[in-house]
């Protein structure tokens, strides 16, 4: 732009002063969060999966098409065995996961809150971490038989190891000032830890807690091929005795479906609950 200056009859044009721009923000968080965004991964998989069978890149012996799955899975379930196979499969992660998170969290508030109980058990927590807990197999069979019960609790101790690391490490990471806060307005013991330990732990517990759940379905798979007679391990295992690749990857379906929805479970009560929290993902 330029400014009109007259002088006589001569006009003359003289620049005018620039005028200053507006930055614009630039836009630095993820954006918006797309709608079943977690889906786009295994739909492309198995659309990738369903191309390669059908112009027969794959071998069907090693890798069956996603229809021939689909349909032994449709047989397994109409005669019986795989709705038994995963109701007891059910049960024993539900069990152990239970036992482990209880565990898991009671041993955290007990290490966090005490120096004392830091002293006896954290140490001893960090010590069975670094030991290989299906290395414990061989021993739990010795103390506790061949039956469920040994396998229970491979699946507490999977369970409880994420979820104790991740809340001890929240509730060490709870400002000091906020301790010093509830000293000065004088809150009890219980207010303590209802108003600033709770809401300082729920971020690690959370975490610990999807950890945890993926741990159980990871040490089931294992153990349900170990003097097993029922259960997707089980299925697995005799199935691969027979060289039945379709009925493997039946099981590899349902235990990757599990893992999925109880991963967005515990997701979901997370935002719920962490709802007050401003975080990038939300």
């Amino acid at each position: 732009m330029s400014a009109v200056t007259t002088t006589g009859a001569a006009v003359t044009l003289a620049p005018a002063k620039d005028t200053p721009q507006v930055r614009r923000r630039r836009r630095l968080s993820p954006g918006r969060r797309l709608p079943a965004a977690r889906l786009a991964g295994p739909v492309l998989l198995l659309a990738l999966w369903a191309a390669a069978s059908a112009a027969g890149r794959l071998d069907p012996a090693a890798i069956p098409a996603p229809w021939t799955v689909v349909r032994t899975g449709a047989h397994l379930w109409t005669d019986g065995t795989l709705p038994t196979d995963i109701l007891t499969s059910l049960q024993r992660a539900a069990t152990g996961f239970a036992i482990g998170l209880v565990a898991g969290v009671l041993l955290a508030l007990a290490s966090g809150l005490s120096r004392t109980g830091e002293a006896l058990i954290d140490g001893t927590v960090n010590l069975n971490r670094a030991i290989p807990t299906l290395g414990l197999i061989p021993l739990f069979i010795l103390w506790l038989g061949i039956g469920e019960t040994f396998k229970v609790a491979i699946i507490a101790i999977v369970v409880y190891i994420p979820i104790y690391l991740n809340t001890h490490a929240a509730l060490a990471g709870i400002d000091h000032r906020f301790v010093e806060l509830a000293e000065v307005q004088g809150l009890s013991r219980f207010a303590f830890v209802r108003q600033v330990v709770v809401p300082g732990a729920l971020p690690g517990f959370f975490v610990g807690l999807r950890l945890g759940v993926t741990g159980s379905w990871l040490g089931l798979v294992v153990l349900e091929q170990i003097n097993a007679t029922s259960g997707l391990g089980y299925l697995m295992f005799q199935a691969q005795n027979y060289g039945q690749s379709d009925v493997i990857l039946v099981g590899l379906v349902v235990y990757g479906v599990f893992g999925l929805v109880s991963d967005s479970a515990v997701r979901l009560v997370e935002r719920r609950v962490l709802s007050w929290r401003r975080t990038l993902s939300s």
